[in-house]
C-alpha cells in the first residue's frame, strides 16, 4: 500500500480523511480491483483504532468502491462494464444541464485549462491526462453556476477515473477529445446551448464507447488467462 496513506492529521474527524485516502487510492488504482481490505492492517497502518477504519469502509461500500470478500472483511470492487455504462448515462445528463446553464450565460472558460490539456495529451502520463480531462469538465460545472452540478457528479468521477485509469495504461485518450472539448467551450462561449448540449453528449458518448469496450477486451482476458 502506498505510504501517502498513512499520513494523517491529528484533526478529530479521522474517518473522513481515512475515506479520502481509500477513495483516492481505489479511484487512482494505488488499491486494485480485488485487492483485499482488513480493519486490522489498515488500523495498523493508519495508526489508528480500528472503529474510525470501520466507519469509512462502510462508506466506501455504500458509495460502490468496496465489496464484501469470499470469507472474511472486504475488498475493492471488481470494474464492471454495466455499472460503468451507467455512470456514463448519469454523467452525460448532468453534463447536459452543466453546458446549458453556462451557454446561457455565455460564460469563458479558462483557456489555460484547455492550453494545458492539449499539453498534457501528448505526454505518456495517464494520470495527467485524466486530471486534464477533469479540470475541463470542473471549470464547466462551475461555469454554469450551480454547485449542485458538482457536488452530485463528484463520485460519479472517481468511479470514471478507475476505469480510465484502467483502460488508458494501454490505450490512450481518443486523438480527438480535446478538438471535442474546444468545440465545446466555443458553443458556450457563443450561447449557443443546444449546439453545446448535443456536443457533450456526443463527447460522452464516444467516451463511453471507448472505455467500456476496451474494458470488456480487458476482463476478457483476465476471464480467460489469456
Amino acid at each position: 500500500m502506498n505510504s501517502s496513506l498513512l499520513q494523517l492529521t491529528t484533526a478529530p474527524d479521522l474517518v473522513e480523511q481515512i475515506y479520502a485516502r481509500l477513495l483516492d487510492a481505489i479511484s487512482e488504482g494505488t488499491l486494485a480491483p480485488g485487492e483485499r481490505l482488513t480493519q486490522e492492517d489498515l488500523a495498523q497502518r493508519f495508526a489508528v483504532s480500528r472503529q474510525p477504519v470501520l466507519q469509512a469502509l462502510r462508506l466506501l461500500k455504500k458509495d460502490g468502491f468496496v465489496e464484501d470478500a469470499p470469507g472474511r472483511g472486504v475488498q475493492v470492487t471488481q470494474l464492471d462494464v454495466r455499472w460503468i455504462d451507467q455512470v456514463y448515462q448519469v454523467r452525460s445528463s448532468l453534463d447536459a444541464l452543466a453546458v446549458r446553464l453556462a451557454a446561457e450565460r455565455r460564460a469563458q472558460l479558462d483557456p489555460e485549462v484547455m492550453r494545458q490539456g492539449r499539453w498534457v495529451h501528448q505526454r505518456p502520463d495517464v494520470q495527467a491526462m485524466i486530471q486534464a480531462d477533469l479540470a475541463f469538465h470542473r471549470a464547466i460545472y462551475q461555469a454554469s453556476g450551480n454547485p449542485l452540478i458538482a457536488q452530485s457528479i463528484d463520485l460519479h468521477w472517481h468511479h470514471l477515473k478507475r476505469v480510465m485509469g484502467a483502460v488508458l495504461q494501454s490505450s490512450f485518450q481518443r486523438q480527438t477529445v480535446w478538438d471535442e472539448h474546444e468545440a465545446i467551450a466555443n458553443a458556450i462561449a457563443a450561447g449557443e446551448a443546444d449546439v453545446a448540449v448535443r456536443l457533450v453528449q456526443e463527447h460522452a458518448h464516444a467516451a463511453s464507447v471507448q472505455l467500456t469496450a476496451r474494458l470488456t477486451e480487458q476482463l476478457s482476458t483476465i476471464h480467460t488467462g489469456a
